[in-house]
């Protein structure tokens, strides 16, 4: 077990400093550098509040809330899925099935791992599985007391990555991060559907669309290799709008939350470990950082005023956690 993580959590560093290469690329050093002034307090009073175990491949990779704030994690490399209460009580709600060759076909990365995830208010969780087969790899469905079972087929050379349902429609969407689509899906499961193939989904060379959310009649999306925040609205019929660039120079952007004040985020950096705080011109500024124990955060979400940020540790091979910090506006 400590071989075969071993080799991956070497083959994450890789590639995720390779993205953030990518990215920097990408958006250029002036872009990158307005990011990396601090706030002055917007997001403070960070602590740890749950340590997670890496050398049983329990690296955070997504995160979605119950009322009570309790947090449904995916462990990536573990293929697992958690539940962690405020307090840092951790859970194993389910382990998914290896496939047979180890998911040494898993596109770009190599493992198996499980990525998105969303909860429905009467405690199912829905989430992602990519494994590089055909078999696997798709949208799962976990009820309460039951057993996860897959719901819809995904290509298994495709990366399913972010994962968010819009209620009105009983609709979930689905980043894929190799294939640079958004694919749609009925809540009920079935077939999917590519509801935006648009260029700037697409990667540069690593993972491109990344964390997905729904607002207000958009679908949100972020494409860690370019650095991107994307809007992207859903016209009348369903089908997808044109494409808004919202932020540039985010590197590594991977995962973001609206924080309850217009299109306002919190979005996570895996690559430089912090968190930002992007306003809707754009303009961003550091709010986390390592400093408050951040090891290539991964997830981010909102209870009431407090923020929740998953950290992975891919390229630090440190401390997977979860940090707990306050929201003071």
């Amino acid at each position: 077990m400590l071989n075969k993580l071993s080799r991956t959590a070497l083959s994450a560093t890789a590639l995720t400093a390779a993205a953030v290469a990518v990215a920097v690329a990408a958006t250029g050093p002036a872009s990158a550098s307005a990011a990396t002034t601090r706030a002055t307090a917007p997001v403070d009073n960070a602590r740890i509040a749950a340590h997670f175990d890496l050398g049983k491949g329990r690296m955070p990779e997504n995160i979605a809330l119950s009322p009570d704030g309790t947090a449904y994690v995916t462990f990536a490399a573990a293929r697992q899925i958690a539940q962690v209460t405020p307090a840092g009580s951790t859970r194993i709600l389910a382990t998914l099935p290896e496939p047979a060759d180890g998911g040494i076909h898993t596109p770009v990365l190599g493992f198996a791992l499980t990525t998105g995830i969303a909860r429905t208010h009467d405690g199912t969780l829905y989430f992602l599985y990519a494994t590089g087969t055909d078999s696997l790899t798709g949208l799962w469905r976990l009820r309460p007391g039951g057993e996860p079972r897959r719901i819809a087929a995904l290509p298994a050379d495709g990366l399913p990555n972010g994962l968010a349902l819009d209620p009105r429609t009983r609709t979930f969407y689905i980043t894929d991060s190799v294939r640079g689509t958004i694919w749609s899906v009925p809540a009920t499961g079935g077939t999917p559907t590519v509801w935006s193939a648009a260029p700037e989904l697409a990667s540069a060379g690593f993972l491109g669309a990344n964390g997905l959310k729904i607002r207000d009649g958009a679908v949100w999306a972020t494409n860690l290799d370019k650095g991107t925040l994307l809007r992207i609205p859903v016209l009348r019929g369903g089908q997808a709008g044109r494409v808004q660039i919202r932020a540039t120079g985010l590197t590594g952007i991977d995962d973001f939350a609206f924080t309850g004040h217009g299109d306002r985020i919190l979005a996570t950096l895996n690559g430089p470990s912090e968190v930002a705080l992007v306003q809707p011109n754009g303009r961003h500024t550091t709010v986390l950082s390592t400093t408050d124990g951040l090891q290539n955060p991964t997830s981010i979400a909102l209870h009431g005023n407090t923020v929740y940020v998953l950290s992975a540790a891919y390229t630090t091979a440190k401390d997977p956690n979860l940090i707990l910090a306050d929201l003071n506006d």
